[in-house]
This record gives C-alpha cells, structure tokens and sequence, in this order.
C-alpha cells in the first residue's frame, strides 16, 4: 500500500514561547500539559494529548540543554547546536533573567549566599513563586554578582555587555547588586509597603551620585561601593542643627518662602526643627556601617512617618523639601553647599519615590 508523506526538513530550532514561560515558572512537564490543554492547543493544532506531552517533553529538553549556554549569554550567538535568530536569542536570554518583584522584594539587601538558600522554601511558599523558578532566580542574582564584583567600570553597563540585558533589566539587576554589595535593610515592618521598583529607583539614585564612580568612572568597584571620601564629608552639614542661630535662620528663610502656599504650613513650621535635625544626623551617621545599612528605616522614621501623621500631601513633601533644599544656598555663613546639594539631591528623590501609601 502506497503512503504518500508531505516531509519539511529545517535546521532552525523549534521553541514555543509559551512552554518556554512554563518550563521558566517550574511548571512539570505534566502540569505544562495541562495548562496547554486549558488553554486550547488540541484545538488549535488538532492534536491528541500523546502528541502534546511529546511536544511539551521535547521542547523541556531543548530548553535544558539550552540552560548551561544562559549561564553565559554571549555563548549562545556563538555556538552552532541550536540555529536561534538573533531576536529569538534576545527573547531567551531577557526571560530567563526576568523576576518576580514579589521573590526579589524578600531577598533584596540579603546576602546572595547559602544561609539565603535555604530560606527559599519559605519563600517559595509565603509569595506563591515556586521552588524552582525561586533557585533558577536566585542563581541569576548570585552569578551576576560574581561577574561584576570584579570589574571597573559603570555597573550597569557592565551588566548589559556580560549579560546582554535590556537597559530596564540591566538597571534593575544593578539595584539588586547594589542592595547585596551594602546590605541595606528591607525586610523590616515599616519598610513592607515600598515594592522593589521603589527602591531600584533609590538604588539608581545613590549609584549615580554617592558612589566613587559619581565622581570617577573607572575606579575599581566603582558603581558598587559609596564614596567614602563624601561620607566623612557630610559630618560636615551638622553646623546646621548645632549652630543655633543657623538652625533660626534657616527656618525662618523655608517658613517665609512656604507661608500661605499649604495647608500644612503650621505643622510644617512647628517640626521644622525635629525634620532638619532627622535628615542632618541621618547624613552624619553614614559613615557607620550599620547606619548606612538602615539608611531606608531612617528615612521612614525620621520623615516619613511625621510627616504622614501630620496629613500631609506628596506635593506638601515635594514643596517643603525643595524650599529646605534651596534656602541652605541663602544661609550667610554654611559653606558646604556642594556636599548639601549632592546630599539632598538623592534625599529628595528617593523620599519623592518613598512617599505614597
């Protein structure tokens, strides 16, 4: 009996996009099965069931062997095994180092070692991540860490060209880097509410401006480590809550130029002293390890808070801290108006990205 067969033979690989995500999630081949079929593959492809677990199991391999090539990603254009297309390469490469913000938010500022390992069964089980797209997770954050620890040069630069990451990955990996490098606290009660990409965006801020590499940009471990030099520097702006008659002067320079612009302008004048006092000693303290470490409970306990029990708005914040910021340049007799700038620049910016419920 005569059986005629249509045959197309290609050597490009074969990746479904959808499997790829399921396989990257820790779905089980059996569990990928089912999602496929709930979301109607036998229809669209008028298949049985054998036939997509055949698929399902053999796209899994092609994506296990593929694995050990993500670990390094320049590997992948360079290899001959599999025929990806460039932008297919990019695809892999972009989701396989993609995260859950609700995994990342609970190991930011911890140390990427074995002691965190081991939490991951809880966290797997407290934010719904499972255990091994949480391992996959955390081998990523540890292995860029290992590669960029030991270069010069911008980080987040750094991280694009080794891990050819889009620039919104790249950033948030450098943040995720950063955190680790400084160990700042982010699992404390008060600091819940702010998600990752808060502080990513506060990363950015303290990596563009109080870094070595703010300054010079091809210092060994530049982008990671803060200046140290500006950190004795700021001790410098304690003149501005010790010396009495600067601490009235600056005071009464802020409450005229808010009088009349907020509601909030009486509980504004009556803490003036008690927020100038917070924000000085924060910036007086940074030279300590421990305090550098707390710098995001500071900013809640010493700003934040008194300000949200004094009801007032973000655009009350907005307005208060640019006319603090500002008035120090009118102050006769303070002479440290380019650390004062370099210092409240990123205040700013990060209490602007901290200040929401």
């Amino acid at each position: 009996m005569a059986v005629e067969l249509d045959v197309f033979v290609g050597n490009t690989t074969i990746m479904d996009e959808e499997v790829y995500q399921l396989w990257l999630d820790g779905y089980t081949v059996n569990d990928a099965v089912k999602v496929r079929m709930e979301g109607g593959a036998l229809d669209e492809c008028e298949a049985n069931a054998d036939v997509l677990l055949s698929d399902t199991m053999d796209q899994y391999r092609t994506f296990q062997m593929c694995e050990r090539l993500l670990h390094s990603p320049s590997k992948l254009a360079n290899q001959l095994l599999f025929q990806i297309p460039p932008h297919r390469q990019a695809m892999l490469i972009e989701r396989y180092y993609d995260f859950d913000d609700a995994f990342v938010r609970e190991v930011l500022g911890k140390k990427l070692s074995k002691g965190t390992k081991k939490d991951l069964d809880d966290i797997s089980a407290k934010t719904g991540v499972t255990l091994k797209s949480c391992r996959r997770q955390f081998d990523n954050f540890k292995r860029v860490f290992k590669v960029v620890e030991e270069l010069k040069g911008p980080l987040v630069e750094n991280i694009r060209q080794h891990f050819l990451l889009s620039d919104k990955l790249g950033r948030d990996y450098a943040a995720i880097v950063f955190f680790a490098n400084n160990r700042f606290e982010t699992g404390k009660r008060k600091l819940q509410y702010l998600t990752f990409q808060d502080f990513a965006y506060c990363a950015g801020q303290l990596i563009d401006h109080w870094t070595v590499g703010a300054v010079d940009n091809m210092v060994e471990d530049m982008d990671v480590d803060l200046d140290k030099e500006f950190l004795q520097e700021l001790k410098e702006l304690k003149i501005l809550i010790s010396d009495k008659d600067l601490l009235d002067q600056h005071k009464s320079l802020v409450c005229t130029a808010l009088r009349g612009k907020t509601k909030a302008f009486p509980e504004m004048e009556a803490n003036f002293k008690n927020l100038s006092r917070g924000l000085v000693n924060i910036a007086a303290k940074l030279t300590n390890t421990k305090d550098v470490r707390d710098f995001f409970i500071d900013l809640v306990e010493k700003f934040i808070e008194p300000c949200r029990s004094d009801r007032w708005t973000a655009a009350d914040t907005r307005l208060y801290l640019t006319h603090y910021s500002n008035s120090a340049h009118i102050l006769d007799t303070f002479k440290h108006q380019v650390v004062w700038d370099r210092y409240m620049g990123v205040i700013k910016s990060c209490i602007f990205k901290m200040y929401h419920d």
